[in-house]
């Protein structure tokens, strides 16, 4: 199995990272990307191939069993009509926030055989979650090839439905930044109520971090933690209770709703 990328900013970079982690041969992967620096560090750092030029993946495309698009989205019509007149049989894997499966069949001569992934920026220490959605032209090989690259940073989730990407979009995609928010939020609390700024980082990481692992290692739901932490006239339901009095939970949905909608935008504009 060859896999070329084309962008080896920070998420082909971990891809990449969690690939050999995962014992993938690092000769039989390609790295296009036009910046010397990221180029040097690359092949220094993973011993991939590289190159700064479409010539060196259409010169040997009829080899590669997955291309990887990791370029800014407002880049990657450019590159698929670059890429189009070279495929054959290869699959197109999209990291590209926001561009339709559809649009890049369309810039790239209407090819067919296109997963689109929206990865998380977790992936950059292999614990991302990566949603899934392949056209119906990508076989059953095609799909296993996707979820091994992509499972290489984290857990993957396939969606049977490409509409359903904005959500995801939303919530795992947006959602790292919502947690660092109120890592931060609770670190400034534990300050302000007097505690040093290296104890309030401890205390703030750990917790949500510990949460999260109860959470995801339990069989119980995160509402019924929730209640289980809740002791009833103690200090956490008065925490609780000025959470719901500032209708924190509401706050959180209407982000989440503002983020897909703003990603629906996005794929109307970057479509034109």
């Amino acid at each position: 199995m060859n896999i070329s990328f084309i962008g080896g900013g920070n998420m082909a970079k971990a891809i990449i990272s969690g690939l050999r982690q995962n014992g993938f041969d690092m000769s039989a992967i390609t790295v296009i990307e036009p910046d010397e620096q990221k180029r040097k560090a690359l092949a220094n750092e993973f011993n991939v191939q590289v190159s700064d030029s479409y010539v060196a993946i259409v010169n040997t495309i009829a080899s590669q069993s997955a291309i990887v698009l990791a370029v800014k989205p407002q880049q990657l019509q450019l590159v698929c009509k670059q890429l189009a007149d070279s495929l054959n049989t290869q699959l197109i894997i999209s990291i590209a926030a926001g561009v339709r499966s559809a649009d890049i069949s369309r810039w790239l001569g209407n090819y067919q055989a296109i997963v689109r992934v929206m990865p998380n920026t977790p992936a950059q220490i292999q614990a991302g979650i990566s949603a899934l959605y392949a056209n119906a032209s990508v076989s059953e090989q095609q799909r296993h090839l996707a979820n091994t690259i992509l499972a290489a940073v984290g857990s993957t989730l396939w969606l049977d439905d490409e509409a359903k990407m904005d959500a995801v979009t939303a919530i795992s995609g947006s959602g790292p930044a919502y947690v660092f928010y109120l890592i931060e939020a609770l670190q400034e609390a534990a300050i302000s109520l007097g505690l040093k700024a290296d104890e309030a980082k401890s205390l703030a990481l750990q917790t949500f971090a510990g949460a999260s692992l109860l959470a995801a290692q339990s069989h119980t739901d995160v509402k019924t933690l929730r209640a289980q932490v809740t002791s009833k006239g103690g200090t956490t339901e008065q925490g609780i209770l000025a959470l719901e009095t500032a209708n924190i939970k509401n706050t959180i949905q209407l982000a989440a709703k503002a983020a897909a909608d703003k990603s629906r935008i996005l794929g109307d504009d970057l479509a034109q």
